[in-house]
């Protein structure tokens, strides 16, 4: 019984850090480096909140696709070929959404780390 306490434990422990660690092919920058990174019309820009979170506050430039949307929408909306540049609130959605487009294909993905709450 014991065993299966400590294997619970490890399965449990595997999971957090795997949600955690950055994913493979994802660059990662601070709100600071995505300000230079705006200018960049070659990218594309992409805010994975809520329509409310966003109506709230967003940045110009970011498209609004909630990450429940994303999956559907992303190959109708970005191309294959540009860096998508993704945000969130906190940065959670947004690795997330990071991992799904790298699923899909997309090669250039970079995830904004700390999300909107760093923004400010």
């Amino acid at each position: 019984m014991e065993y299966v306490n400590y294997l619970l434990m490890a399965l449990f422990v595997l999971f957090i850090v795997n949600r955690f660690m950055p994913i493979k092919g994802v660059r990662n920058i601070s709100t600071a480096e995505l300000k230079n990174e705006l200018k960049d019309k070659h990218k594309s820009f992409i805010d994975v909140r809520t329509a409310g979170e966003c109506n709230g506050n967003h940045i110009r430039g970011f498209k609004n696709i909630p990450l429940h949307q994303l999956a559907e929408k992303a190959e109708k909306e970005f191309s294959k070929e540009k860096e998508v540049i993704v945000i969130c609130q906190s940065g959670m959605r947004s690795q997330k959404a990071s991992k799904l487009l790298k699923k899909l294909g997309y090669t250039k993905v970079t995830n904004v780390k700390g999300g909107m709450n760093a923004w400010f």
